[in-house]
């Protein structure tokens, strides 16, 4: 059994990880979330009563609320995931990015350093980030490996290549048992509605344009969200210290295709939401471009399927059938989201 502190637990991937760490081993922990806009302690429900588990309202940017969390719980591991993570955020508003994903990940660090001062032995820092840092490949380019160099493009993927060299330091300089994972897109249950997937199907039920940037044709390799946390879950047990894995979901889709898929789902699933036309596919519109906007994106997951042996569960077509579903199936919750903290509007306009 581990004590561990996971940043970000009520965020999407966060909470689906803490409810797999309580819910499938005997581990306590400890999550740290700031509540933002994003957060959503519904996806806590099922455990939040449980022995095992402890929630504190803290902002990592600041370092003596954290120093106190972190005296207090001892923790064995840190799975550090609290992150500002929307690209079109990130271009209307970049100070938040730079002092959450690197100011916090600083404060992070130096956490874990003075608590393990006296040993580290056993210890593990587990960052989570993205394929994002790694820029944007072309058509004909091989996926990214954990070798690629790092052309981060937007201020969000360039506050986690920031971060992701701050912990790659920590461990050079200071010994920190650090280890990181470069994730692919995620979806699935209970990701917020200003992601791609949730808000092309909760617009597509509202019978409201379903848009695209461009001609939609941007290339993306989608994870389910599952998949990722037992991916986590292996590489804290089981990773080398100072090593990264790169996590993909080998499903390769323009924006386009996702939302096309997405369409044919809820034709069949939703009919009674059609108002007036034959298809959702009918709402699709392309809006102009987004400023930088990365063309593809493509994970080599190798490495971890070799030396760990992980590799998704998930197919898209599994994948994304089962998130629909779901979104049909909690409505209510999607709704008091759009009712209090989001309507949909499109981000990174450059106001």
């Amino acid at each position: 059994m581990k004590r561990i502190i996971v940043t970000g637990g009520l965020g999407f991937i966060g909470s689906a990880l803490i409810r797999h760490l309580i819910t499938h081993t005997e581990h306590k922990v400890l999550n740290i979330d700031k509540e933002t806009y994003a957060a959503m302690p519904e996806a806590l429900a099922q455990i939040e009563n449980n022995e095992n588990y402890a929630f504190e309202k803290i902002d990592i940017t600041s370092d003596e609320s954290l120093k106190k969390a972190f005296t207090i719980f001892k923790p064995d591991a840190v799975i550090h995931l609290a992150a500002e993570s929307h690209v079109d955020r990130s271009i209307d508003d970049p100070a938040e990015f730079i002092n959450t994903n690197i100011l916090g990940t600083y404060n992070l660090l130096q956490a874990s350093r003075d608590t393990w001062s006296s040993s580290s032995e056993g210890k593990r820092f587990l960052h989570v980030t993205t394929d994002e840092v790694y820029g944007s490949l072309k058509q004909k380019d091989k996926p990214f490996t954990e070798e690629n160099k790092y052309y981060p493009n937007s201020p969000y993927a360039a506050s986690k290549a920031s971060s992701d060299h701050l912990v790659a330091a920590w461990h050079k300089t200071y010994n920190l048992p650090t280890l990181v994972t470069n994730c692919s897109n995620n979806y699935g249950p209970y990701q917020f509605p200003e992601k791609l997937i949730p808000l092309m199907i909760i617009n597509a039920l509202n019978n409201k344009p379903l848009p695209l940037y461009g001609r939609g044709n941007q290339i993306r390799d989608w994870l389910y969200v599952e998949d990722h946390v037992l991916a986590l879950v292996k590489v804290l047990e089981e990773g080398t210290v100072g090593e990264t894995y790169n996590i993909g979901g080998c499903n390769e889709k323009t924006n386009l295709e996702v939302v096309q898929m997405i369409c044919v789902l809820l034709d069949r699933l939703a009919p009674d939401s059609l108002n007036n036309i034959g298809s959702f596919q009918e709402l699709i519109t392309f809006t102009t471009d987004r400023p930088g906007h990365d063309q593809r994106y493509a994970i080599n997951s190798s490495k971890i399927t070799q030396k760990l042996d992980w590799s998704p569960k998930e197919s898209f077509e599994s994948g994304i059938h089962k998130t629909v579903q779901w979104y049909l199936n909690n409505q209510q919750w999607w709704s008091r989201i759009l009712d209090d903290t989001y309507q949909g509007q499109r981000l990174g306009l450059m106001k």
